[in-house]
Formats: structure tokens, sequence, C-alpha cells
């Protein structure tokens, strides 16, 4: 998904960036608001992406439900528990944003508050986005195929299940391949034994690297009829271990903008 909201001019210092030809100059005295506008702006933008980030995580979690059907009332309680606590997290930092923004418009707006704010969420959106590397707890996942039938199917459901109980950040590497991030809009393919990640040929063992509360990711994977299952019907295994120090290395390459442009 791409974001189309009106980007303002300037770097991240708060200095007018390059001007193209046949723009009239700004006067010496609007730096001020200038600086202000790009906050406002910046805020908007970050808003927007936490209540997409909100619904994607929202439907993200109810695609596991058929795996539900045969789970025990102590999972169930868990899983909407964990749910429960993701939805009251987005839902505080969305309010904050909110409470950000609306006291940024009544008072005129202070850029260095402004600029202080967008750049705390920048860094926390470049972690979901995949463009810097991230440390934290986590758990550490491997999925042994000796029969080479744990297709695309079975890692992609993986990955929504990690997404749904929380992970922060996720890597896979496969038998002799370098860490793949997955972001948003990551996509796999083929069959046992001949899976694509992102465009890349990944071979089993597979290892599986994602940031978040251990025990809820472990216990979203571990629920009957669940990916540990799902493996183990396709013929491999998956073992998961619980640290509380794990390190997703891996970047994502921005990719350049085809159709939208900043706004005037």
């Amino acid at each position: 998904m791409q974001d189309t909201a009106q980007q303002p001019e300037g770097g991240a210092d708060g200095t007018a960036g390059p001007r193209s030809e046949g723009r009239h100059e700004m006067p010496a005295s609007a730096p001020t608001r200038t600086r202000a506008r790009f906050g406002f702006g910046l805020l908007a933008v970050l808003l927007m992406v936490a209540l997409g980030v909100a619904i994607v995580t929202q439907v993200s979690s109810t695609g596991s439900g058929d795996n539900l059907d045969s789970a025990r009332p102590a999972d169930l309680l868990a899983v909407l528990g964990n749910l429960n606590q993701r939805e009251a997290a987005l839902r505080q930092e969305i309010a904050g944003l909110e409470q950000t923004l609306s006291k940024l418009e009544a008072g005129g707006g202070s850029s260095s508050a402004a600029l202080d704010e967008a750049k705390s969420k920048l860094a926390a959106l470049s972690i979901q986005v995949g463009t810097v590397a991230a440390t934290g707890p986590g758990v550490v996942l491997t999925v042994e195929d000796p029969g080479r039938s744990v297709g695309s199917e079975v890692l992609l459901d993986l990955i929504q299940e990690l997404r749904a109980a929380g992970a922060e950040a996720i890597e896979i590497s496969g038998s002799g391949t370098d860490p793949i991030r997955i972001g948003v809009d990551s996509w796999v393919s083929g069959g046992g034994g001949n899976v694509t990640i992102d465009g890349r040929k990944v071979a089993a063992p597979f290892r599986v690297v994602a940031i978040g509360d251990p025990p809820t990711l472990a216990a979203a994977l571990n629920i009957p009829g669940g990916v540990v299952d799902t493996v183990a019907r396709s013929g491999g295994q998956l073992r998961i271990e619980q640290s509380p120090q794990v390190t997703v290395a891996a970047l994502r390459e921005i990719k350049p903008r085809q159709y939208a442009q900043p706004g005037n």
C-alpha cells in the first residue's frame, strides 16, 4: 500500500530544499511557518500510516479463524487476550498522535516539538517498513523439510500468524541464502522445494527471526491446528526458541515513486 498524503517540502532539519524553476523565492521571515507546516504535514502522514497498520493488523488477525475451530477454550482465551492488548496499544498510539496534532494546530505549532515528534515516529515506522535494523525480545524458528514438501502456503501462514500475534520485525533465510526482511509488500510463491520469497529462491531448512513478545508469538504458533501442526502435516518440523534478545538485520530497499509526487 502506498501513501498518497502530501509531503512537505524541505529536509529533515526543517530547511527549505531545492526549488524548481519558475517558483518564487520565499521571504526570509517565513522559515518558522515552513517548519511548522513541515511538522503538521509529517504528523498527518504518520497518523494515517498508524491507522492503516491498525486496520491491516485487525484484518490479518481474522485470517486464521479456520485454525481456531479445534482450539481449546484456554488457547482461545489466550489468543483473544493477545488481540485485545494489541488493539488497545494501537488505539492508544492513534489517540496520542491525534492529541499531539490537535495541540500543535491549536497552539500555532512549535517547530522543534513537531520535528522531535516526527523523528520519533519516523524511527518506529522505519522498523515496520524494514528500512532499519531492529533488535529486541522475540523468537527464532527453524523449519526442517526433509521431504521438500513445505511450500509457500505454509510459510505464508507462518508469517501471517506472527504478524497477527504482534511481531514488529521479521526476516527469513534459507540454506545458503542471506536473510530476507519481510515487509508490507512481501510475497511468497512456489511449492515444496521450490519456494520464492520476494523474487529470491529460498531452500529448506528455513530460519525465521521475529521480534515481539516471545510467549505470545510462541503461543500463537502452537495453537492446535495452527502453524506447528500445519508444518507437521506437510512432513516437516517447526522448532521454536524464545529469546530475550534477537536481531533482525536484513533491510528492504525503498522503491522509487512511479506516480506520486510531493504536493505544493
